[in-house]
């Protein structure tokens, strides 16, 4: 799924980065809680990545969201999404997902900002846009998809056609016709649109919510052994020396130079801190 505001509020991200997409954060997900609360009558979860740009690096504000299919009632069973007359799985219906997270949205935008009145009349007179789409492959695509969207930046390598005095030349998706196109803009403008896309120091722009939360971690554990469902045991975190050992052929303690002799620790240098006298010591004596 995907939570998209209107543009008007460009300026508030960009004045209020920290409240204002905290305050997405939190609309998008008390949304779908009170849709799965009314419809399933469950607890659902949620993973949202936040992203602020479009295509030409303009500013916009979107969080993309994997949704399970579905809920944990009162009684700790799993309530399983309708499934329409044509067969299809039905979740909840985008336009009314919109409405009410318009409604949120801007319930916490008048609290914030109580004296933009104007501003907020036309929002309300604006539609907001929630898409949703199942995920046809199976969970593994909808993973995949997301994690395309995790650690990615405003623009990659591969959009950039040429830098050059003139400025920036890159390509983009034209969404209104589908359509690749080429954009040349100026060194400042492209830094400017660029910059508008660092987030805050420490802002957490991967969230989990409900079921997918850690403080749900147990119980979404408990719930998939009493389906069957093989739960992958906890990895045992393995020291450096011995992913060297398996993953490169490379053992750290033996001498690389004789292959037989064994490597000691000596010293340990701290960063910053000059080394010990006795070390400086014996390694003037090992060159000597």
């Amino acid at each position: 799924m995907v939570f998209t505001v209107p543009d008007k509020l460009n300026a508030l991200f960009l004045y209020q980065p920290v409240i204002m997409y905290n305050m997405l954060f939190r609309s998008v997900w008390e949304t779908l809680a009170q849709f799965s609360f009314t419809k399933l009558h469950a607890e659902t979860g949620m993973i949202a990545v936040l992203h602020t740009w479009g295509q030409n690096l303009s500013l916009h504000p979107h969080i993309h969201c994997i949704v399970p299919g579905g809920g944990i009632d009162y009684k700790g069973n799993w309530k399983q999404v309708r499934i329409s007359k044509a067969g299809k799985v039905f979740l909840f219906r985008v336009e009314n997902l919109s409405l009410v997270f318009r409604g949120k949205f801007i319930s916490a935008l008048q609290k914030q900002l109580p004296q933009e009145k104007t501003l907020i009349r036309e929002l309300y007179k604006k539609s907001w846009v929630v898409y949703a789409k199942e995920p046809f492959a199976g969970p593994e695509q909808i993973i995949e998809y997301l994690g395309r969207y995790t650690h990615k930046v405003a623009i990659s390598n591969h959009r950039i056609l040429a830098i050059d005095e003139n400025g920036v030349r890159f390509k983009y998706k034209d969404y209104r016709d589908n359509k690749q196109k080429q954009m040349a803009l100026q060194g400042p403008e492209f830094l400017r649109r660029f910059c508008q896309h660092i987030l805050p120091k420490g802002f957490v722009r991967i969230r989990h919510f409900g079921l997918l939360s850690a403080a749900k971690r147990k119980q979404l554990r408990e719930l998939q052994l009493g389906f069957g469902i093989k739960v992958p045991e906890k990895k045992e975190k393995k020291h450096w020396k011995q992913l060297s050992r398996e993953n490169l052929g490379f053992d750290p303690d033996i001498c690389p130079h004789c292959r037989r002799g064994k490597m000691l620790t000596v010293e340990i240098l701290m960063p910053g801190r000059p080394p010990p006298i006795h070390f400086i010591n014996l390694l003037t004596t090992n060159i000597k």
